[in-house]
Order: C-alpha cells, then structure tokens, then sequence
C-alpha cells in the first residue's frame, strides 16, 4: 500500500508544479479585474432594471389611488340618490383598489431597498476600483526566486 501511496504523492506533487508554473500572476490579475468589471456592469443593468420596475409600481399605484377616488365619488353619488344599494357595491371596489395600492407602496418600498443595496454595491466596486484594491496596469511585484516574466513576455512572439 505505501508503494501506492508514494507514487500518488510523487504524480501529485509532479502535476502541483506543473501548474504552478503554468500560473500567469498577471494574467490572474486581469481575470479577477475583467471578472469585476463584469460583475460591475451586471449590477448597474439590474439597479436600472430595479428603478424601472418601481416607476412602473408606482404609476400603478397612483392609478389605484385615482380609481379609489372615482369609487369614493361614486359611492357618495349613489348615497345623495338615496341608492344604498349602489353605495355598497361603491365602497366594496373602493376598498379593493385601496388594498391593491397599499400593496403596490410596500412593492415600491422593497424596490427601494433593493435599488439602495445595488446602488451601495456599485460605489464598493467603485471606490474598490479607484482606490488600487483592482490592480491597474502596473506591472505586479515579482516573487523571490521567479524570472522576470514581464521581459521574457516582451521578447517572446504573442500568441
């Protein structure tokens, strides 16, 4: 068994080195950055697709409140023509668009809450961003013990 166990450890050990050398640290770099830069224009596209969504809840909302109104107006319409009747009906629709536009707030106050979180998302990708957090083309500090990559890379043809 330990026979197994050494050659596993030597192949292992063979491929970790291989890869290690493999490794571009630049290259990493500007993964990661590119990775963010993604991330950073996915947030915007869902902030501004939030911000549209609560401008369409809050028109809706407003619509509710108007229909309420008209209800209401309609409800004391029926009363004044002694139509009781009608004035129930009236004020049974009037409290239905007031609960839907009640419920069309609370939609407009969790896209709020949401767009603020996305909108603090961004200024921390930003301020990561500005403040050297994202690498930027300067060339990164070399390891002990690695070749300098950035002049082998300048001589060697680009693939």
């Amino acid at each position: 068994m330990s026979i197994f166990t050494r050659v596993h450890d030597i192949i292992s050990s063979n491929i970790n080195a291989m890869l290690d050398k493999a490794e571009d640290p630049e290259k990493l770099v500007k993964l990661i950055i590119r990775e963010m830069e993604d991330t950073l224009v996915e947030i915007k596209a869902s902030c501004a697709s939030a911000m549209a969504k609560k401008k369409h809840v809050e028109r809706e909302s407003e619509a509710m409140a108007t229909r309420a109104r008209e209800w209401e107006d309609r409800a004391q319409l029926a009363v004044n023509k002694n139509r009781e009747d009608l004035a129930r009906e009236a004020l049974l629709e009037k409290r239905r668009y007031t609960e839907r536009g009640k419920a069309l707030e609370t939609e407009s106050l969790q896209f709020d809450e949401i767009i603020q979180q996305y909108q603090e998302d961004i200024v921390q990708l930003r301020l990561g961003k500005s403040s050297g957090c994202w690498p930027s083309a300067t060339p990164m500090p070399m390891r002990r013990n690695e070749p300098n990559r950035r002049s082998a890379s300048s001589t060697a043809p680009t693939r």
